[in-house]
């Protein structure tokens, strides 16, 4: 109750506080008057697949939008762990002030929709369970940033991008299988192309990101091994390679996929 209390700027019963039980008698706080001017009171969500990944670039968007530092539930765990217990309390104290203030539009705020689900299937659930609960979804980035309202031409809508977040994953993990099958049949382990080793695409991704153009990178940048070693990369080669790792960035779960199914393809093989 105390926290509910701070996330809706509410005054709480005297006596009462963290580490101080409830004493019989006191009356919780009211639900306020159906007929109290509304306002808009958002909580915040911010998820990343993997350990190394950082949330801190979602919380600073999400900031940046007005949502209070306590009012944000973060967490790193993959999609692919149905439980997510961060996202869960996220629901729940949405649906808390929305209960202790129906005058007021909740909104569930994201930075993107895949921080959501993993599936057309769950993000259709999802909206289902906002609508039941009438809870709106915002999402600041992606292919539908703006208010979400699940109802109507707008759970289309939803449904729609989620359908092509879950063909764009699949796609993802096909190509990758395609590259980790064809990389294993000669001898190499991985799936990256060799030409463009680890260390060059770091390089490539640390100087771009302090305004380097790619042409100038690619000079300094030499082949380690095989036929073309002691030359500098083609810029084909080098843009290849940093799709591929925005690939992977994006749907971390569908490169862990491909991996998995390529362990158990040699494994019956």
């Amino acid at each position: 109750m105390p926290r509910l209390a701070k996330l809706l700027r509410v005054p709480v019963p005297a006596g009462r506080g963290p580490g101080q039980p409830w004493r019989p008698g006191t009356p919780p706080p009211a639900p306020a008057p159906a007929g109290t001017p509304g306002a808009d009171i958002r909580v915040g969500y911010a998820r990343c697949s993997h350990l190394t990944q950082e949330l801190r670039s979602q919380l600073d968007a999400l900031a940046a939008h007005g949502i209070p530092r306590d009012k944000i539930f973060a967490e790193k765990v993959s999609t692919r762990v149905r439980v997510r217990p961060k996202f869960e309390a996220a629901l729940e104290a949405c649906r808390q002030i929305k209960a202790y203030a129906p005058h007021c539009r909740v909104i569930l705020t994201v930075y993107e929709m895949k921080r959501l689900g993993r599936d057309s299937a769950e993000l259709t659930a999802l909206a289902d369970h906002l609508t039941a609960h009438g809870i709106v979804l915002e999402m600041l980035a992606g292919p539908l940033p703006g208010v979400y309202d699940p109802t109507g031409t707008g759970r289309v809508l939803f449904a729609f991008f989620a359908a092509m977040a879950e063909t764009e994953r699949e796609a993802i993990r096909e190509a990758t299988l395609e590259g980790l099958n064809a990389a294993a049949r000669k001898g190499r382990h991985g799936g990256r192309p060799p030409v463009i080793t680890g260390d060059m695409l770091h390089t490539v991704l640390r100087r771009r990101a302090s305004g380097e153009p790619v042409e100038s990178i690619r000079p300094d940048l030499i082949i380690p091994a095989g036929k073309r070693k002691g030359r500098n990369p083609s810029l084909a080669s080098i843009y290849r390679a940093l799709a591929e790792h925005d690939r992977r960035q994006r749907y971390p779960e569908a490169v862990e996929q491909a991996r998995a199914d390529l362990a158990a393809l040699q494994a019956a093989t």
